[in-house]
């Protein structure tokens, strides 16, 4: 009996290109049905992820025939900033959509250090395909987010984006979220002029009373009306966790003593993944401060740069992923288990 073959691409698509499509080509040509792994999926919108899955799904769908849309199947993926994790969840979903005895190809091509992830698949055979030059969705989303008129920018982007894609593009453009995201695609770029330094150190503060956790929403200029947890850059000669503290009072009137919120320290741990924020290369130390339940809620309330202070329940934070800001969702999840693996 001959096995089923299925190729696996795998990619954020945040703009679809001509190089990209290029290896869908390829994946249908050599495969019986295609799974794209569909990176990034859950999160907030942000400069480098300026489209949802959903919308990311749609422009993929727009490039294939009626035929090859019935032999694809799309698997989103959340970041998990740890490969072990992102590797297992990949790895199961994959084997869901394909069945345990389907033959398995993967087809991608390197192209940078974020072309790692080929190798991460030992049992799976690769099929690289060689890349279109001068094709980058960094490229083509600035063209996009920093045009005076989008419609513009679409003309100077033909030879590299296919006409459906655009034409998605075109009516996308007409939305709201569209000045939303050129703003915040602007102040970063304004961000990246001032802070010119290899990395910059942050210090968060994850705080729990029982079963509920401490969350700001943020003012803009980078996510805006976002959901994150109490933050923000080292001072000069300041030490990571007393930057945590300081945040902490700053963003919410937090009514405890620097030393009453320092003696409920429960846990320490260093986010780092480079791509994490996409204002540039930020690395936090989070701290959890961790406080028994008590009758009554401490009063806090949203101050410096933030607009509202607010006590979450643990079991309303899962469904809140799509509304946190960068890899808070991540930071939370470690601390609080927040993803079942």
């Amino acid at each position: 009996m001959t096995r089923k073959t299925v190729a696996v691409v795998v990619g954020r698509w945040q703009l679809v290109h001509q190089g990209q499509e290029a290896l869908f080509q390829a994946a249908f040509g050599l495969a019986d049905e295609v799974i794209a792994v569909l990176g990034s999926s859950y999160r907030a919108r942000d400069p480098r992820n300026p489209f949802v899955h959903e919308e990311r799904r749609q422009m993929l769908l727009a490039n294939l025939s009626e035929a090859q849309r019935q032999r694809l199947h799309v698997l989103p993926v959340r970041d998990y900033f740890d490969d072990r994790r992102w590797n297992a969840a990949v790895t199961l979903g994959v084997r869901a959509l394909a069945g345990e005895e389907a033959d398995i190809v993967l087809v991608g091509h390197r192209k940078d250090h974020t072309s790692y992830y080929l190798n991460n698949f030992p049992r799976w055979r690769q099929q690289l395909v060689d890349r279109l030059a001068d094709v980058d969705a960094t490229a083509m989303r600035q063209v996009f987010f920093e045009a005076e008129d989008p419609d513009a920018a679409l003309t100077v982007m033909t030879p590299y984006v296919s006409a459906p894609v655009r034409a998605w593009l075109q009516a996308w453009s007409r939305l709201p979220e569209y000045a939303r995201r050129k703003a915040e695609h602007a102040a970063v770029a304004s961000y990246r002029k001032k802070y010119t330094a290899v990395a910059y150190m942050t210090g968060d503060a994850v705080v729990t009373v029982g079963d509920h956790v401490l969350l700001v929403r943020r003012k803009g200029p980078f996510g805006e009306d976002l959901w994150a947890v109490p933050g923000g850059h080292l001072d000069r000669g300041e030490k990571l966790v007393a930057c945590a503290i300081r945040e902490l009072i700053e963003e919410t009137r937090f009514p405890l003593l620097p030393a009453s919120i320092l003696a409920a320290l429960h846990g320490v741990a260093t986010f780092e993944d480079p791509l994490r924020s996409a204002r540039g290369r930020l690395i936090t130390m989070a701290h959890h401060f961790k406080f028994p339940a008590m009758g009554t809620l401490p009063e806090v309330v949203g101050c410096d740069d933030v607009k509202e202070a607010r006590w979450f329940h643990r079991d309303e934070l899962a469904a809140m992923e799509s509304r946190l800001f960068e890899d808070h969702f991540v930071i939370l999840d470690h601390f609080l288990g927040l993803i079942e693996d």
